[in-house]
């Protein structure tokens, strides 16, 4: 693997880790603000637990515009400058409204990363190496939710009263390290060339990464792509990437049907259910973090070596058996530690299955000139998807027994499986290119079946 790839994807990587810290860190700060500013269930879940992921709503559907329009690295810095704001706005919050605004930003940034990284992650790894590089975003997203759940543990106690504002503006410091690190990474090859029409820059990035012969190739594949599509619409609704828009969308809200946000943003409140002390849940709520971070790092290895498919097979497994004990280990009132036990399945299997494919799957389908507006769709699914459950978080596990929740998510799992089946493709060793080409294949193929059926 090329030394300058690897650093490059590591970097643009680190957005995911502010990702995954800035998602999770709330979960610390949840109770905390309950008890300060004594809201409504209604208001604690729309305005202090889901501001963020509406921001992520707005950052993922818009994201596509300045992805493509100031290029993959430039919106992946103004990313880390949204994520400083928030920090710093956050933990100086003195209102529930201010609070919410700050983390609103926050969430702007943590959509936006979900287009620009996983985009330009693609745009410049090759077909072997693609998916443990792209999937080094996932990583770092498990990483940031592990430390920021350490973190909050770590800060309980620290400042008393004001512990949750430690705990948020904590994420100021990995946020500037990456500001300055991503300035240091080059623009991506195929956004110069596609977007910009510069030949010349495409070729000096290309050779930063490949010998002089691999590079002169590439770029004459790449300029006979945007030969061939020079006509094609960008409009993402047409017709011609029916299928992209429909597989984008049901893995994203697949990913979060089942319940992954749920159990990660009220991991706390939903560990004292199952019989944990206070104190007990913030130290459990770690293990959740070191073992999504464990099977993350599992998924990184085998997803260029197994596929996308067959890790997306034993997540929907595991899914299925780990939810199903969870809502029996509440039903029937077992003991706590049963219910963290499969509530760590569950992680692993998400960790191992939808965590490692999703950012690779969605950056993989979308053809080349449209690739960043189709990341926002699937990145957009994911999170009006992540938002909705987390808003109703908050009166569910209040008004709803345990069990039936997690049956709920169990179901939704079911339906996964089927489309994994069914409908799911192997993108594993292809270029993007290549699988531009398979994809349309399928379509033709289809519309034909549809005209015979029809006439």
């Amino acid at each position: 693997m090329n030394k300058r790839i690897l650093y490059y994807s590591i970097v643009v990587g680190l957005a995911g880790f502010l990702f995954g810290f800035d998602t999770v860190v709330i979960s610390g700060a949840n109770l905390p603000l309950k008890n300060l500013w004594q809201t409504s269930d209604w208001f604690h879940g729309t305005f202090i637990m889901s501001m963020a992921l509406w921001g992520t709503v707005i950052g993922a559907l818009f994201g596509g515009i300045p992805t493509d329009k100031f290029g993959r690295r430039t919106t992946l810095y103004w990313i880390g400058v949204f994520y400083l704001i928030s920090a710093l706005g956050s933990a100086l919050a003195t209102d529930p409204y201010l609070f919410s605004f700050f983390r609103f930003l926050g969430g702007l940034g943590v959509g936006a990363s979900s287009i620009a990284a996983p985009t330009y992650t693609s745009e410049i790894s090759s077909p072997k190496n693609r998916g443990r590089l792209v999937a080094l975003y996932q990583f770092n997203i498990v990483l940031g939710i592990l430390i920021a759940f350490i973190s909050n543990y770590l800060l309980a106690g620290f400042d008393g009263a004001n512990d949750w504002r430690w705990m948020l503006g904590v994420e100021a410091i990995p946020a500037m390290i990456y500001i300055v690190l991503v300035l240091g990474v080059p623009k991506s090859p195929r956004w110069l060339l596609l977007h910009k029409g510069d030949e010349e820059e495409a070729l000096k990035v290309l050779r930063l990464t490949s010998t002089e012969q691999e590079s002169q190739n590439l770029l004459n594949l790449l300029k006979v792509n945007s030969s061939e599509n020079q006509s094609l619409s960008t409009n993402l609704f047409s017709s011609k990437f029916r299928i992209p828009l429909i597989l984008a969308f049901l893995i994203a809200a697949f990913n979060q049907l089942s319940g992954i946000n749920f159990i990660l943003y009220y991991a706390p409140e939903i560990l004292e259910k199952a019989g944990f002390a206070a104190d007990d849940s913030l130290l459990s709520s770690i293990s959740i973090g070191l073992v999504n971070l464990v099977f993350t790092m599992l998924g990184l290895v085998l997803i260029d070596k197994l596929g996308r498919k067959q890790l997306m097979y034993i997540g929907s497994f595991g899914y299925i058996i780990s939810l199903s004990m969870t809502a029996f280990g509440f039903y029937t009132e077992a003991h706590a530690t049963f219910k963290l036990t499969f509530i760590l399945i569950f992680i692993a299997s998400h960790a191992i299955g939808q965590g490692a494919v999703i950012w690779v799957f969605i950056s993989e389908i979308f053809p080349n000139r449209v690739r960043a507006y189709g990341q926002s769709w699937g990145a957009g699914t994911h999170w009006v998807f992540a938002a909705l459950i987390t808003l109703f978080g908050a009166v569910l596990i209040n008004s709803m027994p345990a069990w039936q929740v997690f049956v709920l998510f169990a179901g939704c799992s079911i339906l996964q499986l089927l489309f994994v089946a069914f409908m799911m493709p192997e993108t594993k060793g292809a270029s993007l290119e290549e699988i531009e080409g398979q994809l349309e294949s399928k379509k033709l193929k289809d519309d034909q079946k549809t005209s015979l059926t029809t006439s």
